[in-house]
């Protein structure tokens, strides 16, 4: 596949060239585009997008009539892959270049008429030089993959301090999982006096931390409530019908759209709720409720 990746990106001349040893695929490219995005594994790449480069070669499935029609509907237009990089740079922020390659070729092979995707995303401000991944996949690649497959839409539960102190937590926890939809908990703080910075983005960070402190904390109580922290975590136990706690640090910080506070766990279950489109958010325990939500809000 490394010489199959090398003419996918080599000079057009050189392609011309491989037609006398056999057929070769009508191919569509989107050469250095260049986008911003937050991105990368590194602490001191967060908050500091950077200078992204792809290029995107597409063997596509022979199009005999295109030539006939002149038909913009006809073809993989050059837009399709535009969007595809958007789309997933705005979906959430990511660690790997990997990752970002991936779900980029998923998408645009979800498309009618491609074949194979070339990419390679390269990294311009992290050195000297650009530092990059390089992917082929084809439309055999993604034939085990349900790429239209969606999560069921979750209820989501909060939990104030007393409700998890309660005796009738399991009762509380029954009574959830006795629904048709998945349960997402969602808990605030501790009541342990809060650590303050007087640094924002510091602060945002131990406020998740308190949180996830409490999420563990419930999860000791018991055992139906096991602790997630990935969308991928949280996507698996939904498709599986599980019960499972929040811890909120990856999702939030990693959000394009995130809550600017952390301070409110409340806010944040509701923030969860939208963003999963949630069935409805239950509110346990005497807090207020919140007033302008666009999912269902009821109290327990």
């Amino acid at each position: 596949m490394t010489e199959d990746i090398r003419r996918a990106f080599a000079h057009p001349e050189e392609r011309a060239g491989l037609a006398s040893s056999g057929p070769v695929a009508d191919r569509i490219s989107l050469r250095d585009h260049i986008a911003l995005a937050d991105i990368g594994a590194f602490q001191q790449e967060r908050g500091h997008p950077q200078r992204l480069r792809f290029n995107v070669v597409v063997e596509l499935l022979p199009q005999p009539a295109v030539a006939d029609s002149d038909d913009v509907d006809a073809i993989l237009s050059y837009d399709r892959i535009a969007e595809a990089i958007a789309a997933e740079l705005a979906a959430e922020r990511l660690n790997l270049l990997e990752t970002l390659a991936e779900r980029i070729a998923r998408r645009i092979l979800a498309e009618p008429q491609p074949l194979r995707v070339f990419l390679r995303i390269e990294k311009l401000d992290r050195g000297p030089g650009a530092l990059g991944v390089e992917i082929v996949r084809s439309r055999a690649d993604m034939a085990n993959l349900d790429l239209t497959q969606t999560a069921p839409s979750p209820v989501i539960a909060y939990f104030d301090n007393p409700t998890i102190d309660t005796a009738d937590l399991a009762t509380h926890l029954d009574a959830l999982a006795a629904g048709d939809a998945p349960v997402i908990i969602a808990v605030g703080q501790t009541d342990l006096i809060r650590a303050v910075t007087g640094h924002a983005p510091t602060q945002r960070r131990i406020d998740l931390l308190e949180i996830e402190q409490n999420a563990w904390r419930l999860a000791a109580r018991d055992d139906r409530c096991v602790v997630v922290a990935t969308r991928t975590e949280i996507d698996w136990a939904m498709r599986h019908g599980q019960m499972v706690v929040w811890a909120p640090s990856k999702i939030v910080l990693d959000a394009h759209d995130g809550p600017k506070s952390a301070e409110d766990g409340l806010a944040l279950a509701l923030w969860l709720a939208e963003h999963l489109e949630a069935v409805k958010l239950i509110v346990h325990g005497a807090v207020t409720l919140p007033a302008e939500c666009r999912v269902p809000v009821e109290r327990a």
